[in-house]
């Protein structure tokens, strides 16, 4: 038996492995890991080396598992969840009562959290259990029951339910408009800094400025400063800080607009091709407790969708600039901030 461990390969390449064959893709699988795409890849092709087989059949924009790649991604995956069993029971982990959810940090603090009173109000019997984490779980292990993953369409796994999907807007601080350089059209956005989410290896090109700015006819623009940070969540309290204009993704940040924490200077603005999904993990669909946060959030998305709609551009005009150099409170200021509205 020592001699047959031995010849075993990694556990890296093998937790990649069956991430690579679970995803069908390099990218998605190295995003769930954390590491790069390009590291990711070296661990395929070396566990392909060590056991003298293909296991990937590597297409234009496409990946698929050959024959052989199959049969070995499902005696990997059974051993890996047999581990990752034998482990917990070793601990002595058990399951906390109540509902676990899973999501990003962002969209947890942002979105889900400030509305989770509601919930409670309806059903004050359920315990709710948030597990924010930009790692992506894979609910088949039964460490959550619930998750509400940002997909393109065509990713959706079957009986998904769609919430909505998302479009960005330029927000900005409404005591950074007193006194500010104008904000009427996107060109104006040379005068002020920006506020990114930092995004080194360009796995999320469409939540950011070069997206926004490329789709709204200013792809060169270069901006009087930048300011990076590592959570959406924080872009969003820097803006609210005054501290540059952030690329507001709706509705995550609807509640910021509605209640005039953030305002849109004008509603030029950029759709995103994904969407935000409710997917309950498999058998937890029947639970009573998991269709009733199913149905809570499936309204509260509604109500979302609604907004969206109301907020067309086309049906609204956004606030324009501030007037430079006026003091808070005079005539042209009071007109200034009856022209500013929210989008609500």
């Amino acid at each position: 038996m020592h001699k047959a461990l031995r010849a075993l390969p990694s556990l890296d390449f093998l937790r990649g492995f069956e991430a690579a064959g679970r995803r069908l893709s390099f990218t998605l699988a190295a995003q769930e890991l954390f590491v790069t795409q390009s590291a990711l890849s070296r661990q395929i092709k070396s566990l392909e080396d060590a056991l003298g087989v293909p296991l990937f059949e590597r297409r234009h924009r496409a990946l698929a598992l050959t024959a052989a790649g199959a049969v070995f991604h499902r005696d990997v995956s059974a051993a890996l969840a047999a581990l990752a069993s034998s482990a917990d029971n070793v601990r002595g982990v058990a399951r906390a009562p109540g509902l676990a959810i899973s999501t990003t940090v962002s969209f947890a603090s942002l979105w889900i959290i400030p509305r989770l009173s509601r919930f409670r109000a309806r059903h004050p019997e359920v315990e709710v259990y948030v597990s924010a984490d930009d790692r992506m779980v894979d609910l088949q292990r039964g460490e959550v029951d619930l998750a509400v993953r940002y997909l393109p369409e065509a990713m959706a796994p079957e009986g998904a339910l769609r919430l909505f999907g998302e479009r960005m807007l330029p927000v900005v601080s409404p005591a950074l408009m007193k006194g500010c350089a104008p904000l009427a059209t996107p060109a104006d956005l040379a005068r002020h800094v920006l506020l990114h989410l930092d995004d080194p290896e360009g796995r999320m090109p469409w939540l950011n400025w070069p997206a926004w700015l490329t789709a709204n006819g200013a792809p060169e623009l270069k901006p009087a400063g930048s300011l990076r940070f590592r959570l959406y969540d924080q872009v969003i309290q820097a803006a609210v800080g005054g501290q540059g204009i952030a690329l507001g993704r709706i509705p995550m940040i609807a509640e910021h607009l509605r209640d005039g924490r953030l305002v849109a200077p004008f509603a030029r603005r950029y759709d995103s091709a994904r969407g935000y999904f409710a997917i309950a993990a498999p058998g937890a669909a029947e639970r009573p407790d998991v269709a009733a946060f199913m149905r809570w959030l499936d309204d509260e998305a509604e109500a979302e969708r609604a907004a969206m709609r109301a907020r067309d551009p086309a049906a609204k005009k956004a606030a324009r600039a501030c007037v430079p150099g006026r003091k808070a409170g005079g005539p042209a200021q009071r007109q200034t901030r009856r022209r500013m509205r929210t989008i609500e």
